[in-house]
């Protein structure tokens, strides 16, 4: 890779992943990226934060940093009791791990701000993490819904006149008005999509015990590697189809010597086809406000995800990947690299 110097690294540190893309921006006002994620469980290990980011750092050969770009959902950890808590925390972090770099924190209304000033106002930058996906998003896809479907959550944004059009602003906000919909494409637990999943005699109702996450549901399915499986499993066993399997048939107090292949195959569809229903209501209560939009960019570790529910609401489907390749499952980290990067002297996004 070239070397110009002029290198921002966006982070976006959440409760269970931390996320990290380097923007490198040519002479010639190209930009390069690439992109790290890492699960940790912020509430299991706090002090592990500061080695996290730098290990992250590390791997991305990030050198002659010249400013790093924060965002982060992390604040809404158990860990803390308050989000002025959690926002501190994440501060405090970035600050020890690099303590001679230049911080800025990205805010819900698309402005960078000092640590100081983000510790004073914290609900501006808690869970401010989708403002600068859609805020990209807007820069190239002036009328769209951007629908980002990570490990957990799924945000979905009106874009109007290359313009931001959230209703909400705070997570609360954002939940009332069908912007954020919970579920995602590995953490959602089972329990929270269904009360019932089918088995050869009839349905039966769900145990809720926290016997099976969507992702294994998607694994079975072939939707979701394994390897991106990048979350506890609720018995401790490996992400694979196999064990996968052994998880879904306990969500009816089952085991794979009572469920054949074909039973366990329509428990992971219907778990899937309900997700992809959750989403398709939150997109219809967000385009009920913007009738006029006709297209979604996808993004996210469940970007397949968001490209069906955009299908079946009818919305015409374009991947942000297209333009940020891998770094579009990370895409508030690179936004938030892009977005100050082109606040540099050397051009625009």
């Amino acid at each position: 890779m070239t070397r110009s110097g002029r290198v921002v690294l966006g982070w976006d540190i959440g409760g269970v992943n931390t996320k990290a893309v380097m923007v490198e921006r040519g002479a010639s006002g190209a930009d390069s990226l690439r992109s790290v994620s890492e699960a940790y469980e912020l509430q299991r290990d706090p002090d592990a934060l500061v080695p996290t980011l730098l290990r992250l750092s590390r791997q991305l050969e990030a050198r002659h940093i010249e400013a790093h770009a924060v965002t982060m959902t992390a604040e809404l950890s158990q860990l803390f009791r308050t989000k002025r808590e959690g926002v501190a925390f994440v501060l405090e972090a970035v600050e020890a791990a690099f303590p001679d770099d230049s911080i800025m924190v990205f805010t819900v209304g698309g402005s960078y701000i000092t640590p100081a000033e983000a510790r004073r106002r914290p609900l501006d930058v808690a869970a401010s993490n989708w403002a600068a996906a859609a805020a990209l998003v807007a820069g190239v896809e002036p009328e769209a819904l951007m629908i980002d479907t990570g490990s957990t959550t799924t945000d979905i944004i009106p874009i109007s006149g290359g313009r931001v059009r959230a209703l909400g602003r705070t997570d609360p906000e954002r939940l009332q008005s069908g912007e954020l919909v919970y579920t995602g494409a590995v953490r959602t637990p089972a329990e929270a999509l269904v009360r019932t999943l089918p088995l050869p005699g009839g349905n039966a109702a769900v145990s809720a015990e926290g016997f099976a996450l969507i992702g294994d549901a998607l694994v079975w399915l072939g939707k979701l590697d394994p390897g991106a499986y990048a979350s506890p499993t609720p018995d401790g066993r490996p992400a694979t189809r196999e064990f996968a399997g052994e998880r879904l048939a306990r969500l009816v107090c089952a085991d794979r010597d009572m469920l054949d292949d074909a039973a366990i195959g329509d428990i992971a569809a219907t778990l899937a086809e309900a997700q992809i229903d959750r989403i398709v209501e939150g997109i219809a209560a967000v385009r009920g406000r913007w009738p006029g939009i006709s297209r979604a960019v996808v993004a996210g570790l469940g970007d397949f995800i968001a490209a069906d529910a955009a299908t079946r609401a009818d919305l015409s489907v374009v991947a942000l990947s297209d333009r940020l390749g891998n770094a579009a499952i990370t895409a508030p980290a690179a936004a938030v690299a892009l977005l100050l990067a082109a606040k540099t002297p050397s051009g625009t996004v």
